[in-house]
């Protein structure tokens, strides 16, 4: 059984920098994709950023420049550098193990609330 949990999360000012962190552990298979979504009250959960095994990266556009996305693969942690954050980006933050395969293998974090306000 895979586990993943989230660190990192609280309130900071416009402007400020927060770094979440997600540790997984059990049995995890390479390769594989890690990523962070958010989801905002009301709103759909969104993709922030994924990153494979490898270290290829991938961002949504509103991120881009801002967040950084890295991994660990001794530690098995995940970890997303958020730089420059505006009131938008207040959102509970969840990790993403994604394993393909047969069977497709998906697991998710608790989450972790991040609030962007003066």
């Amino acid at each position: 059984q895979v586990q993943l949990v989230e660190s990192g999360g609280g309130l900071v000012q416009p402007g400020g920098s927060l770094r979440l962190s997600c540790a997984a552990s059990g049995r995890i298979f390479s390769p594989n994709s890690m990523g962070w979504y958010r989801q905002a009250p009301g709103k759909q959960r969104e993709l922030v950023a994924v990153i494979g095994s490898e270290g290829n990266t991938n961002y949504r556009d509103s991120v881009k420049g801002r967040f950084t996305i890295s991994r660990d693969n001794a530690k098995n942690t995940l970890y997303l550098q958020m730089n420059s954050l505006k009131p938008e980006d207040t959102a509970v933050y969840s990790c993403n193990l994604a394993i393909p395969g047969i069977p497709f293998r998906n697991y998710w974090g608790q989450g972790t609330q991040v609030t962007v306000s003066s």
